[in-house]
């Protein structure tokens, strides 16, 4: 009897289990991206509001399911869904060919436009990206106005820049670092509100859609997801949700009627974005890539190398400073370093682009080479001052004996020691070096893991990129491990 009821208090538990695992519609979106897309409540930080987030909660209803957000950052979206992370993402994800052929999208439920943004004193000249010619022009990394950059720089020699945010593309343009800005109706007038100074131009570039993008295996929740919309927009509920987040325009009417239809729709209309990656054989879009991959892997080295050099050699007169120099002076080398090794690397890159950008403008290759080097100087520097300070008092009080000034000291017996013993840490802080040079992704620099970021994007799959990232990576690396090792053995103290 004890037996039966423990089965089926068992029973009755994985039966809770089952139904509380079905009550969630899980779904994917980045906050991050905020209003009116997904962002925290103003007056309660622990609700999310958004036009994305009452459609999911619309979507949730018709299943008869709770919404539950699944936090992705949007250019992770697609994997994370396809990984079974979560269920729908909707977070502004754009109507591509790509996503069309890699995963199971839903009809369209919103129709936006491509725009051109410039600043107030160029309305009149820089009105098409023919116009743009030479010039610098910012956009979101792995969007369609990416692809639409990409294509204008092929033909009319267009810059793109990308970014990581919708922020930042815009304060940039006013303050001249950039020329133009290619983005979504949506984030181009939101961005207005909080950021004066640049005009949007009436003549959109292309037209596309927002769409929920589910894994490809999944055409039933699919098919159901756009019963449920269809309805919505019959009903006017969606409307309502648009109106009320004050992006309900002119566009939308027809793209309901057209949805209610059942008409096929393009998925980019009024511009070329070249042939979709995700349409393409492996082997096809690796060789279309693999120059993006080796010129931003050169990248990706010169910036090492050159921040390297300079973390060094600043690393050297920080140590020395704190060993030889005087109380005030080694206070104030050792508030810098723990400044530098206490504070992310990430947070000193933005302040050198975007903090100080009131006062000094740096490039984005300057300001990452500066924050990368001064970063680094610090770590640097611990490893020369331990090794300056693992000398034998003994051969530096015979040295002083034999009438050696404390610089000669320094120059002919501690210090090549020293150096001897910082060679292997120091190796492996350029290995580190190469990969945190990464994060200079967030100040507009196209090195090897942003340009490998955008092609498994259009590639739908981290496959290719991921293992062509690794190899270039360990090209750059093992040389230079294979270099120490020689000098440590050529270099190894003698054995008795």
């Amino acid at each position: 009897m004890r037996q039966v009821l423990l089965a089926v208090a068992m029973a009755c538990s994985i039966g809770s289990l089952v139904r509380a695992q079905t009550g969630d519609f899980r779904w994917a979106g980045d906050p991050e991206g905020g209003a009116p897309y997904v962002e925290a409540s103003p007056t309660d930080p622990n609700a999310l509001v958004g036009f994305d987030v009452e459609v999911a909660n619309l979507i949730a209803r018709g299943l008869g399911r709770r919404s539950k957000l699944v936090f992705v950052s949007y250019s992770s979206i697609d994997q994370s869904i396809a990984r079974g992370d979560a269920e729908i993402g909707l977070s502004g994800i754009e109507d591509t060919p790509a996503r069309r052929t890699a995963m199971s999208v839903t009809v369209p439920y919103y129709q936006f436009t491509e725009v051109l943004s410039v600043r107030d004193a160029d309305v009149s000249r820089l009105r098409t990206l023919k116009d743009l010619a030479g010039k610098r022009v910012g956009t979101l990394g792995g969007t369609i106005a990416y692809d639409i950059l990409l294509t204008a720089e092929q033909q009319y020699g267009v810059v793109p820049v990308s970014y990581e945010d919708d922020v930042h593309p815009y304060a940039d343009l006013v303050i001249g670092r950039l020329d133009a800005v290619l983005l979504d109706n949506v984030l181009a007038k939101r961005r207005k509100a909080s950021t004066p100074g640049y005009t949007i131009q009436p003549e959109p570039v292309a037209t596309s859609h927002y769409v929920g993008v589910m894994a490809p295996h999944n055409g039933a929740l699919r098919d159901r997801v756009n019963e449920i919309l269809k309805e919505a927009m019959r009903s006017g509920e969606l409307e309502q949700v648009f109106r009320k987040w004050e992006v309900w325009n002119d566009d939308q009417a027809p793209l309901f009627q057209q949805v209610l239809a059942g008409g096929p729709i393009t998925a980019v209309v009024g511009a070329d974005i070249g042939e979709s990656a995700a349409t393409m054989s492996w082997g096809r879009a690796t060789l279309r890539y693999l120059p993006g991959l080796l010129r931003a892997s050169v990248v990706t080295i010169a910036l090492s190398s050159l921040s390297m050099v300079l973390a060094v050699s600043l690393g050297v007169l920080i140590a020395s400073g704190r060993v030889y120099g005087s109380t005030w002076l080694r206070a104030v080398l050792t508030a810098y370093v723990e400044l530098m090794r206490g504070t992310p690397v990430l947070l000193q890159l933005f302040v050198l682009y975007y903090g100080i950008a009131a006062a000094i403008r740096l490039p984005a290759f300057l300001a990452a080479f500066l924050g990368l080097a001064l970063n680094y100087a610090a770590y640097e520097s611990e490893i020369y001052r331990s090794a300056l300070e693992a000398i034998p008092r003994g051969q530096l009080e015979a040295a002083r004996t034999l009438g050696f000034t404390e610089r000669q000291i320094l120059r002919l017996i501690r210090g090549p020691q020293a150096f001897r013993l910082a060679l292997a840490p120091m190796t492996n802080d350029f290995v580190a070096l190469l990969k945190d040079s990464s994060l200079v992704s967030v100040l507009t620099v196209m090195e090897l893991t942003k340009q490998t970021q955008v092609f498994a994007t259009n590639l739908g799959s981290w496959v290719i990129p991921g293992t062509l990232c690794a190899a270039l990576y360990l090209t750059m690396s093992l040389p230079l491990s294979s270099l120490a090792r020689r000098l440590e053995q050529r270099w190894k103290a003698p054995t008795a």
